[in-house]
């Protein structure tokens, strides 16, 4: 059986990026969500908008690759936004007491 995978795409509007995400966020696929991210940023965007409808797991990898983003998109003069939260990552920035830590916007998926 393969190994669960993230697939990443990036399409950029006016004055945003956005990094649709569908697969897991863990230490074998952090490092790409990270040169993704930071490709984006490059154009200079306002927003970096991270659509998460389609995470399907994200470990403590995971969870610490999206505060460095959070922390470089700030530096960077943009605000990363995690968009479209699965209850599962919904639940799971609460518990680890991250979701204030973020900017988040739109519904969280069931």
């Amino acid at each position: 059986m393969g190994r669960p995978d993230l697939d990443i795409s990036v399409r950029h509007e006016s004055d945003r990026a956005v990094v649709t995400l569908a697969g897991e966020i863990d230490i074998g696929t952090a490092p790409r969500l990270t040169a993704a991210v930071e490709n984006a940023l490059e154009a200079q965007p306002l927003r970096v908008i991270l659509d998460m409808s389609k995470v399907t797991f994200c470990d403590s990898q995971g969870l610490g690759t999206l505060v460095v983003l959070n922390r470089t998109a700030t530096k960077s003069r943009s605000v990363l936004v995690l968009d479209n939260l699965t209850e599962f990552l919904d639940r799971l920035l609460h518990v680890t007491g991250l979701h204030q830590a973020f900017t988040i916007s739109g519904e969280t998926k069931t």
